[in-house]
């Protein structure tokens, strides 16, 4: 996948753009089947598949409130490969950038620079500036830009319509079965492995501990996880919290920001500087703070034996 960043950038040239537009965060279900639909559009008429996307949330700029992403936008290029896009335009969401009218944005991004023939849009879609573009707007510039438009339909789970905003609440909440429902896919983060204070590896247990690109976490905890490196899909421990047992003075911890280690099962390559992404599977237990090492490690051992047992159960959990 081609990825360019920002309007002062050339599109590449070559054949017609079919364009989806959006924040996409979470790439959840319904991203999915629409980004599926556009590469298969794309496919039966000799163009590319292009996704434009943003760098900010434009609730970030809109009214300074941005929640978390669910996915990162590095995160959300992987997925949008996975799904086989052709190209991905990065915009920059800024206060000129909300200024532009819906037809401006239609004429000098969609048309004028991204080179698209046909548009794929979510079945409540806005944009341009005060929302005022929808699938309505796009129909009436159709014939004088020679656009093809489509709308996708809402995508239901259980009844509920799938959501970035309801996939994070239950993240948030720690349902990971709602979350992954939703998402089409276990919950994930991306992160860079990072040097830690290695007590993972004093204990025999060693962890890479991560940097996370500014995502959503689910609520602490020991989870039966899997890391996606070079094309395998690797068992692991995963522990959200903020290591209780090495505090040092007592409640302290409490105001540490939350640290994510994982401890990838029967693995010992080095991982330093490598972007993984962790899926989460089953919460095992909540953290919990010991005075000596010996009862950690004790733990940790039945952590890891039973995050086995839970992938001994069923391969198909680590996909």
């Amino acid at each position: 996948m081609e990825t360019v960043q920002g309007l002062e950038v050339p599109f590449p040239p070559g054949r017609r753009a079919f364009v989806s537009l959006g924040v996409f965060d979470g790439v959840h279900l319904g991203h999915q089947r629409m980004l599926s639909a556009l590469v298969r559009w794309a496919r039966q008429n000799g163009g590319r598949s292009t996704v434009l996307t943003f760098q900010r949330h434009p609730k970030a700029v809109l009214d300074s409130s941005s929640p978390r992403f669910i996915t990162s936008l590095q995160h959300r290029l992987r997925l949008f490969e996975s799904l086989g896009i052709d190209i991905c335009g990065v915009l920059t969401f800024d206060k000129e950038f909300a200024s532009m009218s819906p037809e401006a944005f239609v004429r000098e991004v969609i048309w004028a620079w991204a080179g698209a023939g046909g548009v794929l849009l979510g079945h409540d879609q806005r944009f341009g500036h005060g929302g005022r573009g929808d699938v309505t707007l796009l129909r009436r510039l159709a014939p004088e830009l020679n656009l093809e438009v489509r709308e996708m339909a809402a995508v239901r789970v259980a009844g509920k319509v799938v959501s970035s905003t309801a996939i994070r609440r239950a993240i948030l909440s720690g349902d990971l079965d709602e979350a992954s429902a939703m998402l089409g896919r276990p919950v994930s983060i991306l992160g860079t492995v990072v040097h830690g204070q290695r007590r993972g590896h004093r204990l025999g247990y060693p962890t890479a501990n991560l940097d996370v690109h500014h995502e959503v976490q689910l609520p602490e905890g020991v989870y039966a996880a899997s890391v996606c490196r070079e094309g395998e899909v690797l068992p692991a421990v995963a522990n959200i919290g903020r290591r209780p047992s090495f505090a040092r003075t007592g409640p302290a911890y409490l105001d540490r920001e939350p640290l994510v280690e994982v401890h990838l099962l029967d693995f010992r390559d080095e991982l330093y500087g490598e972007d993984i992404e962790v899926r989460f599977h089953k919460k095992l237990r909540d953290e919990q703070p010991f005075r000596e090492e010996g009862p950690l490690r004790a733990q940790i051992e039945m952590d890891v034996e039973t995050a086995r047992a839970y992938f001994d159960g069923a391969a198909e959990r680590l996909c």
